[in-house]
């Protein structure tokens, strides 16, 4: 198959190996990811590429001409996760390769463990792209930031003033329990959207497009490894790609959902609701409580594929009050330990240790 013209941009990441714990990779793991695509850029698989980090999960941003889940590239990264486990092992990181869900690469990573967001683009003139990354948090963790982003004048004045945006955008939505899709086109659909990404458990925003001309402006990861291994093997800690400016909002509108800690399902053993706390990457590395949940951001300027950056967009002390305000909510929500609003309810319980205590106490319950 003939490449494409467009332009693929693909953030496809793993945790292959906690250092110490699960708070940080070791730079092992950075300098075995970058020899491999290295060596894929030499070859002309890809344009360019960038490897980082958030928490303990290991972030491969990725640009070439092959289109959106295309095997070579998923094999890529699917063998560079690979080479990275052995490594993991070697060094004794805690979960090496907790992340692999399969014993071998099937022809995409979808369903086998890492997450991905991917989007095929024509490059405008000037492209920013802002790349997410998220660490102790679930895959619905980017509704509310898309939602205010995309549907809130009140945070991306653009859908008010600015010609290309006001007629809005259409959300594509996942119920990632029953495996189906649907559209709302907003602002008309945003009541009856509300309803759905309200529950961000179930329901997830996979891509976001323009109205006005019909290019895609954003797409996250939706992958739940619960519902893909049927038991806790991790937290999702889910990824996002979003282009900024002309008919899309402004950098400063694209970031400043990420003012304020929402309160997202996660930390400590993925058991938890916690505030999101919005960092530089050398801040992305969750320890208090193996935590709280942290978003970082690389800023890229693209130039016929190429990467130029990072910026590293939460590197500004204009997010030291988020930072501030995360941190008194997480003691508020601290105090509670076990008990919820804290911790997860039950149903959101049932692929962690739940299931093992009730039928340790099946015998003792009896009826009223």
């Amino acid at each position: 198959m003939a490449k494409s013209n467009k332009l693929t941009i693909s953030v496809i990441k793993a945790d292959i190996g906690g250092w110490v714990g699960h708070s940080a990779i070791h730079p092992r793991l950075v300098e075995v990811a970058t020899e491999e695509l290295s060596a894929a850029r030499k070859r002309g698989l890809l344009i360019d590429f960038h490897v980082t980090a958030c928490g303990d999960d290991l972030q491969l941003i990725l640009t070439h001409r092959q289109g959106v889940d295309n095997e070579q590239i998923h094999k890529l990264a699917w063998d560079t996760f690979v080479k990275g486990t052995a490594v993991a092992k070697e060094l004794h990181l805690y979960g090496a390769g907790q992340d692999l869900l399969s014993d071998a690469f099937s022809g995409n990573v979808r369903g086998q463990g890492p997450g991905v967001a991917e989007m095929e683009i024509v490059e405008r003139t000037s492209e920013p792209v802002l790349v997410f990354m998220a660490d102790k948090t679930s895959a619905g963790a980017w509704n509310l930031p898309l939602f205010k982003m995309f549907a809130d004048p009140f945070t991306t004045a653009g859908l008010v003033i600015a010609p290309g945006m006001h007629q809005g955008f259409r959300f594509e939505v996942h119920d990632i329990r029953e495996h189906k899709k649907i559209l709302f086109d907003c602002p008309e659909d945003l009541y009856d959207m509300l309803m759905f990404i309200g529950t961000p458990g179930r329901f997830t925003i996979k891509h976001v497009f323009s109205r006005a001309d019909g290019t895609i402006a954003a797409v996250s990861s939706t992958e739940r490894l619960s519902l893909l291994a049927g038991k806790y093997v991790g937290k999702d800690d889910p990824v996002m790609v979003v282009r900024a400016q002309q008919n899309f909002p402004a950098v400063g509108e694209v970031l400043e959902p990420f003012r304020y800690p929402w309160i997202i399902e996660g930390w400590m053993r993925g058991s938890h609701y916690g505030p999101l706390m919005a960092v530089p990457i050398k801040q992305a590395t969750p320890s208090r409580f193996d935590g709280p949940p942290r978003v970082a951001c690389l800023g890229f300027q693209i130039a016929d594929g190429r990467l130029i950056g990072p910026r590293d967009m939460f590197d500004d002390p204009a997010f030291e009050e988020a930072r501030r305000e995360a941190n008194q909510v997480a003691d508020v929500l601290r105090r509670h330990g076990p008990f919820e609003p804290h911790r997860l309810p039950l149903e959101e319980m049932e692929y962690t240790t739940l299931p093992q205590v009730m039928k340790k106490l099946e015998g003792r319950w009896e009826k009223l």
